[in-house]
């Protein structure tokens, strides 16, 4: 077993990697489709100022792809250099949906994405909005397999450990592909995204007004982007409701810790609006309740329980007992490997030998556990019910705030103007308001399955690899400080297409032949050249 301090950096390294890498997909997601509106009604219309508008947005959006590019492919090779025993242990069938993105949709996306940039003065208006489209959909294609891989990770569904291999595999790739909790993530995390598209040109936009430049494109823009933000943050709190009754059904050790429930309520459970949880004491504390409403959203029905922690710690430690005597016949199968007996028994208890698993953190040999080590196990199951509890109200009022934002520009849009300055001002300042909330959602995801790096297969603790401490040390600096650099140069990027407004577009042109609202600039051939 890797040294536990080693366990504990390397998923620091993952973390700031995905959380840094997270910056980008977002706003990737949302303003490619927002470009994509944006042409379709220049097309409709052949109104130069919506032309100029898609240029202008796809100018930020390209600086933006890039840099998620650059800080995404870094984070497929961690699973190789950091995380050696979960990419053998798992790599059949976690590797599947991250060739597909690669091969399907990243190549897609990328190949639209220049089309877009360099045939504005070659292609055909309906041609071009057909690859802006094209270029959306690419876009949301590469969420759809990585949230595919991320959903087994959740929920380990159409895949079986092989005895003879000792390895997962596939066993219904179908099964992986339309995974409940992948679905769910996916449209859930995919709404975000356009929540953050549309937030950052309602801000940016926001902020032209408050400055008296670019009007026509600002008014246009704003409006374009509170419409397409109250429906996108109506979405996502309808999606994120079917999210919370996918991890009823397949993560409850999740949910209970969200909800801070120590014990099983009387059906329907109630929903704590605020209360201090105690981990130590294993209560919450000043807790105040919302009769029904958890049991609602959670099941569905009025008489179905959602359980307790108490009550899901003596389910895993059930499952660790079963999972025992499947930890047994494995053993029995290595020393003969046709015994039908050790079979037979491994394939009746094998759905819980990663419970057994989480004893290695106690003992080199899980069969010599002892009362107090196995129950300790069990209480292991339990993530810090604290920091879920409070990241997940923090992200709820981040969404409700979201949508009263939205609501009151798109009100005041069609009544007034100018706009109040209020209202500008809070656009401007809630542009970082949905990249908290996204970041603290993958927090309560991921974090809220600990200690499971595969939910109920594979202990995070032993899927590291046996690096040293200098070697991690060494990667987290190297990745902190490109990361810095990064961070630095596509900060001044976007400050400085921001601050030239659909100039920029016109430095572009000058600098890319071709790109020119007047046609195309590269020289006609003669028919001797």
């Amino acid at each position: 077993m890797p040294d536990p301090l080693i366990v504990d950096l390397s998923r620091l390294q993952f973390a700031l990697t995905a959380m840094y890498h997270f910056l980008f997909v977002p706003l990737t997601l949302g303003l490619s489709i927002l470009i994509a509106m944006m042409e379709t009604v220049y097309v409709m219309t052949g109104k130069p100022i919506w032309r100029e508008m898609t240029k202008f947005w796809g100018v930020l959006f390209g600086i933006n792809f890039a840099l998620g590019v650059a800080t995404g492919i870094t984070m497929e090779f961690q699973f190789g250099m950091n995380w050696a025993f979960y990419s053998h242990y798992v790599g059949d069938v976690f590797g599947a949906p991250l060739a597909i993105e690669g091969l399907m949709a990243f190549f897609l996306e990328a190949t639209f994405v220049g089309l877009f940039f360099f045939g504005w003065d070659r292609l055909k208006p309906v041609t071009h909005m057909t690859v802006t489209w094209l270029m959306a959909l690419g876009t949301n294609f590469s969420a759809l397999w990585i949230l595919i891989a991320n959903g087994w990770m959740q929920n380990p569904v159409g895949s079986a450990f092989n005895p003879d291999t000792m390895r997962m595999e596939v066993t219904d790739f179908m099964a992986v592909l339309f995974n409940p909790v992948a679905q769910a993530k996916f449209v859930h995390t995919v709404s975000a995204g356009y929540v953050t598209g549309a937030v950052f040109v309602l801000g940016i936009s926001a902020f032209y007004m408050l400055r008296g430049r670019h009007m026509q494109l600002a008014k246009r823009s704003f409006a374009i982007a509170a419409a397409f933000g109250v429906a996108s943050t109506l979405s996502v709190i309808v999606l994120g409701d079917e999210s919370g009754y996918a991890i009823t059904d397949h993560q409850k050790m999740k949910l209970a810790a969200m909800e801070a429930m120590w014990e099983t309520e009387e059906a329907p459970a109630s929903f704590t609006i605020i209360g201090l949880p105690d981990m130590e004491a294993r209560e919450t504390h000043l807790a105040i309740h919302v009769p029904w409403v958890m049991g609602l959203i959670g099941t569905r029905s009025f008489d179905t329980q959602i359980p307790g922690i108490y009550d899901l710690v003596d389910h895993a430690e059930d499952r660790i007992r079963n999972g025992l005597y499947a930890w047994d016949a494995l053993e029995a199968i290595k020393a003969d490997r046709a015994s039908p007996a050790a079979r037979e028994q491994f394939a009746q208890y094998q759905d819980d030998l990663g419970y057994a698993k989480l004893l290695l953190k106690y003992t080199e040999d899980p069969m010599a556990a002892t009362e107090e080590q196995i129950r300790a196990a069990a209480w292991d199951t339990v993530p810090h019910v604290p920091s879920l509890f409070f990241t997940f109200r923090v992200m709820v009022l981040s969404g409700v705030l979201l949508l009263g934002l939205f609501v009151a520009a798109l009100w005041m849009i069609s009544r007034e103007d100018p706009l109040p300055r209020w209202l500008l001002h809070l656009s401007v300042w809630s542009i970082p308001v949905p990249w908290i909330a996204m970041e603290i959602g993958w927090f309560v995801a991921e974090f809220g399955r600990q200690p499971w790096v595969i939910e109920g297969v594979l202990p995070t603790f032993l899927a590291a690899s046996n690096l040293t401490l200098l070697d991690i040390a060494i990667t987290i600096t190297g990745f902190t400080l490109v990361y810095g650099i990064l961070a630095v140069i596509e900060v001044r990027l976007m400050l400085a297409a921001i601050s030239k407004g659909p100039a920029v577009v016109d430095a572009i042109d000058d600098l890319v032949p071709g790109m020119g609202e007047g046609g195309n600039r590269t020289p006609a051939l003669t028919p001797a050249e």
